[in-house]
């Protein structure tokens, strides 16, 4: 909180009102009269009671409200300074692939764990964004529509596991269920961010068309494809010798994520290890970011009234007391 006049100029009448003041002061002057008694007696015998000059005191009134009035119309006010924060959010769907291969080592524990832990990581560091999840295998659905609430999207994303759809992979399904739920946001900015590990081989819509459908509505598509070159190992469970791994091709269509980002504005990526995938999130947060407009203000509270409020109180006290208590003889 900080104070100022609005109207400073006004403060320049103090001059001649202190000047008043200083010539009430020195022109005072031993009031003196002559009476006539037949005997003092009487009068030395009256007790000496000292009082202010009823002049002096309505002079002082009388001064104190015109220092009141000079202040009030040089407007004193009292404002306190704020910072309005505008934020302009982006809309963001995390399309991941939960076909059975994301349970391949080549990134460490596992490709969906580790997948977990770095949406969970790029999640955590975004503010006023509604960020959704969309899982896919044979086929789509929605884990976690659009939302704020961080907490709630995070326990969705801790309850993904392989085996939660029939296997597969539905790449064009995937970028379907995530348009669907952001062809209709009305934010600056509409990403999906997919996932996946391998070939489409399943789902009623081809990744083309759900991809020509998302630059319709204007929605970037950022893709990773996730897993090693070569061959990664594969866990698989033997009744027999129990859990044992076996290598597996690593598939990914890295031709079709290209065109996909491509067509979209947005960038493909490839996730070989833990740090390759951790580094790609911190990209597209980097490339992704909120708008953030400050604006500031200051409120004001307008002092004038308590000031004239107080110099009428003292003008009126003045008036009463000199009709009353000071009142003259003439």
């Amino acid at each position: 909180m900080f104070l100022r006049f609005a109207n400073p100029e006004y403060l320049f009448l103090i001059v001649p009102w202190a000047g008043l003041g200083w010539w009430f002061y020195h022109s005072r002057g031993p009031k003196t009269g002559t009476i006539r008694f037949s005997s003092l007696a009487t009068i030395h015998e009256l007790p000496i009671q000292p009082t202010r000059s009823p002049r002096v005191i309505l002079f002082g009134l009388r001064m104190v409200a015109l220092l009141l009035l000079i202040l009030g119309f040089a407007r004193p006010q009292s404002g306190i300074r704020g910072e309005e924060v505008l934020t302009e959010g982006i809309d963001i769907v995390l399309a991941t692939d939960i076909s059975s291969s994301m349970l391949a080592e080549d990134i460490r524990p596992n490709r969906i764990e580790a997948t977990k832990a770095v949406a969970k990581e790029f999640i955590q560091g975004r503010k006023n964004d509604r960020i959704g999840l969309v899982v896919f295998a044979g086929e789509a659905y929605t884990q976690c529509p659009l939302t704020l609430d961080y907490s709630i999207l995070l326990s969705f994303l801790d309850e993904i596991q392989v085996g939660m759809i029939e296997d597969g992979t539905a790449i064009g399904m995937g970028i379907a269920t995530a348009v669907k739920r952001l062809k209709s946001s009305e934010a600056k900015s509409k990403v999906i961010i997919l996932l996946s590990d391998g070939q489409n081989n399943r789902g009623e819509i081809d990744p083309i068309t759900a991809a020509q459908t998302a630059q319709a509505f204007d929605i970037k598509i950022y893709t990773i494809g996730a897993g090693t070159r070569g061959t990664a190992l594969y866990p698989v469970e033997d009744p027999f010798f129990g859990k044992r791994y076996v290598p597996m091709k690593v598939d990914v269509d890295e031709e079709l994520m290209q065109r996909i980002a491509q067509m979209t504005g947005g960038r493909y990526y490839r996730a070989t290890d833990r740090k390759s995938l951790e580094s790609i999130y911190r990209e597209i947060d980097r490339l992704e970011k909120t708008e953030i407009k400050v604006k500031e203000y200051t409120r004001y509270t307008e002092w004038f009234p308590y000031f004239v409020f107080g110099a009428l109180v003292l003008v009126l006290t003045e008036v009463v007391l000199a009709h009353t208590r000071f009142r003259t003889i003439p």
